[in-house]
């Protein structure tokens, strides 16, 4: 695993790739600023970065990641809106035409949400974060019988995408433009041991999987 060194590394590497001769992606990024089409809503797990597994260039994508890719609910209250703030942005400002929530396989976030959080104490956040999704639990848990059920996680992961799918919806602006035909949402679920993609299918209530071949 690479530690801080590796990583300046490879700062080195991307620079003179990029910086040395200069690249004319970068020069335009620079000047012109960004003007990404897709909003990913993805998990902070270290191993699922959503540009690598879809060799997506700087600027293609505007990426939101915390614990579980959730979105909370469109609230009003004087917290502190981090996900809200940069759906809003992406939606409001950039006008990107679709929104990805980008669900993953072996998720600790969604294990956390089955099991109870490690640190579920005070001073803990996972576990509050974690209540956006009680709805998927609830569906897990009557559709599994158990958390510990071999199918649990996955059915959880795929749940807590169609939750923040929902989520999304209740922002007025963002539901505007869905309605005006300006904004699609999406599903994906990655699963990590097989590099397969799968997509929610309204109309098949599945998620399928992604043809891999181009």
């Amino acid at each position: 695993m690479a530690d801080v060194k590796a990583l300046l590394d490879g700062y080195r590497r991307f620079y003179g790739r990029h910086f040395t001769r200069r690249d004319p992606l970068f020069d335009q990024l620079a000047t012109r600023g960004q003007f990404p089409k897709t909003l990913i809503i993805a998990c902070s797990d270290s191993r699922v970065d959503p540009a690598i597994i879809l060799d997506a260039d700087p600027g293609d994508i505007f990426v939101v990641r915390n614990v579980a890719n959730l979105v909370p609910p469109f609230e009003t209250n004087s917290g502190h809106h981090g996900t809200s703030a940069a759906i809003e942005f992406a939606v409001r400002n950039l006008n990107v035409k679709h929104i990805i929530v980008f669900g993953h396989s072996a998720c600790a976030g969604i294990g956390a949400l089955l099991h109870g959080a490690p640190h579920d104490g005070e001073d803990s956040f996972i576990g509050r974060w974690m209540h956006i999704a009680d709805e998927a639990k609830e569906h897990t848990l009557h559709v599994c019988g158990t958390a510990d059920h071999p199918d649990a996680r996955r059915v959880c992961e795929e749940q807590a995408v169609l939750t923040s799918l929902k989520n999304l919806q209740t922002f007025p602006w963002l539901k505007a433009r869905m309605e005006e035909g300006n904004l699609k949402l999406h599903g994906w679920h990655f699963e990590l041991t097989t590099g397969t993609l799968c997509t929610w299918k309204e109309e098949e209530g599945a998620f399928t999987p992604i043809p891999a071949e181009l």
